[in-house]
């Protein structure tokens, strides 16, 4: 016999999703096929009439629209759980917010919590809402999900939960997004100026992505390539010259994003430094398609969706030594000390330099490795967790 989910739909009901709206949007997806399966039935509940491209619904899939939107999360959606609390076996909420009062047994998700090591990155609203929503739902969810190894381990010290209660649900990459042909790509790279070959980063601008880092490891490379195509004019041996690439950053500008700014301004290449904005899914498919490496060197990623995309667009990624992102990329990526700016531009190096056979090697790596991580697999997860709380007895 099928149970009552209820679904807090609202972090995936937005137009231009990242990060955590993408997470909610993928797997609202997946688990709308397999209840049509399962028989289990679920109400998706809204402050806003969903958008065009959520799952349609059927007979085991509907929307409710709650009402007021002001204060949802603990007035509109507690109030109307109570009132209908036998409609409902457990609630599922994608975010880190949670109802503080629930008459039905609830999940929730944490996707980060950078937040509490990084203070100071975040708006005063956003680190007072994430840190005490955050404790509050964790300690009083039925069971939580994670999207890494790693996030549930900072959940378990930061929060002293039992590592029992927490089942992780990873992300995944969508290989339907990079089918591109040779014309489409062309006009996204002619769109933002990008010639071959560039090195790239896709994310949100903000410090805690620790881009100047990235800034000065792409200077000291630019300046060895210099340096070795000067070497090569003077000498009597002539070799190939190594063409000295672009750095494209693309995402939106976020919260205190002056001194990446400030940073870019000063650089003695920053008329090869290309900031893009906000790119659709199919322009963020091309950059990754013939990107030189894609890099994240983040130092607290609480999963790392670009190089898992990169991986799966067949791009090599170069990620930091630190949080999620070796359990992401495995063996098949460039690990780095994302202190160490040298270190950096050595593998920039390194990869420049790679046989097409090599890095036709390392490319396989990365398709088999992101192969690892489903939105599918992870929906069966959350779902299984879901009836494992409305059913604790089971």
């Amino acid at each position: 016999m099928g149970i009552q989910i209820a679904i807090d739909g609202n972090e995936a009901n937005v137009k231009s999703r990242v990060g955590s709206n993408v997470y909610a949007f993928e797997l609202l997806h997946e688990l709308r096929a397999l209840v049509a399966k399962s028989g289990d039935q679920v109400t998706v509940l809204l402050a806003h009439p969903p958008s065009s491209d959520l799952p349609s619904e059927h007979k085991h899939w509907r929307y409710k629209i709650l009402q007021p939107r002001r204060f949802w999360t603990q007035w509109a959606l507690p109030l109307h759980l109570y009132l209908h609390s036998h409609a409902y076996d457990v609630l599922f909420t994608p975010g880190h917010y949670a109802p503080r009062l629930s008459p039905i047994p609830y999940v929730t998700a944490v996707l980060d919590t950078a937040y509490l090591d990084y203070p100071d990155q975040f708006t005063l609203r956003d680190r007072v809402q994430l840190t005490k929503w955050t404790e509050y739902s964790v300690k009083h969810a039925a069971a939580v999900i994670t999207i890494s190894e790693y996030t549930k381990q900072n959940v378990v010290d930061l929060y002293h939960v039992s590592p029992n209660k927490i089942k992780v649900a990873y992300p995944a990459a969508d290989p339907r997004n990079y089918q591109l042909n040779q014309r489409e790509t062309k006009q996204i790279l002619d769109k933002f100026g990008i010639q071959k070959p560039y090195i790239l980063f896709v994310g949100t601008l903000q410090p805690r992505k620790n881009l100047i880092t990235l800034i000065e490891a792409f200077e000291m490379y630019n300046r060895r390539i210099a340096s070795l195509t000067l070497a090569n004019r003077q000498s009597k041996r002539r070799r190939p010259n190594i063409q000295s690439p672009t750095l494209v950053l693309a995402g939106k500008v976020g919260w205190k994003a002056s001194p990446i700014l400030e940073r870019i301004h000063a650089s003695a290449f920053k008329s090869q430094i290309i900031l893009t904005g906000f790119v659709s899914d199919i322009e963020k498919a091309a950059l990754y398609k013939h990107a030189m490496c894609q890099v994240l060197l983040g130092i607290h990623e609480g999963f790392g969706i670009p190089p898992l995309e990169a991986m799966q667009a067949g791009t090599l990624p170069v990620v930091a030594r630190a949080a999620s992102l070796p359990e992401v990329v495995g063996e098949a990526g460039y690990l780095v000390d994302p202190h160490q700016v040298t270190a950096i531009a050595e593998v920039f190096f390194k990869i420049a330099h790679l046989s097409s056979r090599r890095r036709a090697q390392l490319i396989r790596k990365g398709l088999k490795q992101a192969q690892k991580f489903s939105w599918h697999t992870s929906a069966q997860v959350i779902l299984n967790t879901l009836r494992s709380a409305a059913n604790p007895k089971q």
